[in-house]
């Protein structure tokens, strides 16, 4: 559940995108707090991953602004959304698919890394020990999300789930503030998805993360969030608790297809 904060992690305000003219999204606006699973959902082209590309800085929106911790930012750029705590998974795996499980992990280190190149050129003693540093870090995901049987494997033979779960490890090796994950669970048959939903549950329980993830799964979306955000066309069309959402006549009639 989202830890009690005056002041929301994440602000959207009048969000709005085009490409070439035509409207990706339409003045969005909507808050994430501290600690808080959110889920965006909606129809395939209303918009959700174009969202999440501009909080992580590879779109910028044409009029709108993103408040991160109380700070205004008219336009981001991916590498200072890094530094600001906000990490990213991919719909599409995006790992070094030659490279073993720990080495995968080990890139989602390389912000936190302090030793000059020719430090670790050289081998200094200091080299060595942030990287002994930077490997136990690493360990300590492998370990929480129970890789460590691959975890010298090389990736791209690994099972797809374990793949989608690697690509987990390797975000949450970043320590971000903010983890935005674009369909962890697509592909995933129902077990895969009951896993991928435990430890997105214990990512936020146990290390605090705040997430923000889109998911077509409407089970797996009730279930696990504490605050929904639907778009349809662009539009925001609903924004609120899993039951407010449920309820929401808008919602019903563009996405659910249902009341039941």
């Amino acid at each position: 559940m989202p830890h009690t904060s005056a002041q929301p992690l994440l602000r959207l305000n009048h969000v709005s995108l085009a490409f070439k003219g035509v409207k990706a999204i339409s003045d969005i606006g909507f808050s994430v707090a501290h600690g808080e699973i959110c889920a965006l959902i909606g129809p395939n082209g209303a918009g959700k991953s174009s969202l999440l590309n501009v909080i992580n800085g590879v779109y910028s929106a044409q009029e709108g602004s993103i408040d991160f911790d109380g700070t205004t930012h008219r336009r981001l750029r991916p590498h200072q959304a890094a530094e600001l705590g906000i990490a990213r998974t991919f719909q599409n795996i995006a790992l070094f698919k030659s490279l073993s499980l720990l080495d995968n992990v080990l890139t989602g280190r390389n912000l936190l890394r302090r030793c000059h190149w020719l430090t670790q050129a050289l081998g200094l003693p200091q080299a060595r020990a942030e990287e002994d540093a930077q490997r136990e870090a690493a360990e300590r995901v492998i370990e929480f999300l129970h890789l460590q049987p691959w975890r010298n494997s090389i990736v791209g033979r690994l099972p797809y789930g374990l793949q989608k779960r690697v690509e987990l490890a390797r975000a949450l090796a970043a320590e971000p503030r903010l983890l935005l994950l674009d369909e962890p669970m697509a592909g995933m048959n129902a077990e895969e998805k009951r896993e991928m939903s435990h430890f997105i549950a214990e990512t936020n329980r146990e290390w605090g993360t705040t997430l923000v993830l889109i998911e077509h799964d409407i089970g797996v979306v009730m279930g696990l969030s504490d605050h929904v955000v639907v778009l349809d066309y662009g539009r925001k069309i609903g924004d609120g608790t899993p039951d407010e959402v449920r309820r929401n006549p808008e919602v019903i009639a563009a996405y659910l297809g249902t009341r039941h």
